[in-house]
Parts: structure tokens; sequence; C-alpha cells
């Protein structure tokens, strides 16, 4: 009897081994993913789940994704967005290949501005003295600086009205500098980006920098731009906002 008992149990851890061999191993945090993505939430930017790439697609297969591996999974981005940590951890342990977007107009804005215009932008502030916030490029051309937001006051009269802002639906008539404020977002290192060439956003200036004003950066951000994309600095500066 005993032996036969024995043969069961040695049957049994058998396929106990069989089906912990089967299911799905936790993938490896590859460059400190997770670390990255804790320490900006810690830094109060609100993160939520975003596509992927699938070689050169997105992961969403969407037939001519407009976005591809840039844009939120969930329609309700804008609620899902939270700081919390251990929401953070089970979306980044269960969701392994997803990028994440970071919604702005809550707590942030990102002043979005073509890449050669930005590296020379941060290195006039900087030499400067000017208090530069966490800033990141995209290998896709752009690069990303991270201010606080202007605000959601109650009184939509006293809302900043800027030719400037933008949507995920208005990014391609915004060639120059972009401001993501609410109901925007964007990627937030580490993301990657289609391709086989290994693109990603990565952090120049991670989100341990406190968050600056945004009126303290437009003034060199816009001049930067006006000299790359060839326009006027009075043309770009009429876009300035204007609290009413």
């Amino acid at each position: 009897m005993s032996a036969e008992f024995g043969g069961r149990t040695g049957r049994q851890g058998k396929l106990s081994q069989w089906l912990r061999g089967r299911r799905p191993k936790p993938a490896a945090d590859e460059g400190g993913r997770e670390a990255l993505l804790l320490a900006a939430a810690g830094a109060g930017l609100p993160l939520a789940p975003a596509a992927h790439p699938a070689g050169y697609r997105c992961s969403c297969d969407r037939v001519g994704c407009p976005t591809p591996a840039r844009h939120p999974v969930s329609f309700a981005w804008q609620t899902q967005s939270t700081t919390d940590r251990a929401q953070i951890e089970r979306w980044a342990r269960h969701q392994p290949q997803a990028n994440f977007i970071t919604a702005t107009g809550m707590v942030h804005d990102v002043l979005d501005v073509p890449l050669d215009a930005g590296r020379e932008a941060l290195e006039r502030l900087l030499a400067a003295g000017v208090e530069v916030g966490p800033v990141a490029e995209s290998d896709d051309g752009r690069m990303l600086f991270f201010t606080l937001t202007r605000g959601t006051p109650e009184d939509e009269d006293e809302w900043w009205p800027c030719e400037l802002d933008c949507h995920p639906e208005t990014m391609d008539e915004h060639p120059g500098l972009r401001w993501h404020c609410r109901g925007s977002y964007v990627l937030v290192p580490p993301a990657r980006l289609p391709g086989d060439d290994g693109r990603s956003v990565h952090w120049v200036r991670g989100p341990e920098h406190p968050l600056p004003e945004p009126l303290s950066l437009l003034e060199t951000l816009t001049d930067a731009c006006a000299r790359h994309v060839g326009e006027q600095p009075d043309q770009v500066n009429s876009a300035w906002p204007l609290r009413r």
C-alpha cells in the first residue's frame, strides 16, 4: 500500500513539475523597466498601459494604426492613469511588453520639440543656470521637456487658450513646438518604438529633477524651434499662451 501511495506521490510530483513548467514565467525586467516606471510614478506622473511594437506594426492590430506603439490600450486612460505603486507593479508584471503613457494636464505638462532644437535649447538653459526638470529623448526625432501643468481651474474662463496645445489627434498639425496639456499624453521612458533597430524613448534627465514652471523654458524652446524649422521667432511667439 505504501509503495503504491509512494508511486502516486511520485507521479503527482512529476505532474506538478510539468504544470509548473507550462506556466508562463515572469519576464525579466530588462534595463530596470519596472524601477524606472515606479520612479516616474513616484515623481507624480500618472501612468497607464500603452500599446507596444509588434515588429514594424502596433500590438493593437488596427490596420493603419496612426500612432503605432504610442497610444493607450484603454479608452478610459484618463481615469485609469495612476501613481499607485501596487497597480503599476501589477501592470508591469502582467504586461511585460507594454509601453506606458503618462497623462498630461493633471500634475504635469510636456513641451515636445524637434530633437535638434531640444538639444540646443537644453544646452542653453543649463548654461544659463535655468532649472530644467525631467527631459526625455524619443528616437523618432522629438525631445520632451516635463514641466508643471498650467492647472485645471474650476472656472473654464481662466483656462489658458494656446494655439500650441497638442492632443493625440492633432499632433501632425504641430511639427514644431507641441504643448501637451489636458486631454493629451506622451510615452514615458522606458518605451520601445516600432522597427528592428532598437529605437526607444529614454530619459536624458530623470524624473528625480523637480518639475519647473513651463514659462521658464518656453522662450528658449520657441527660439530654438524657430531656427530649426525655418519659422520666424515672432510667428512662434504669437502662439504663446496668455491668461485671460
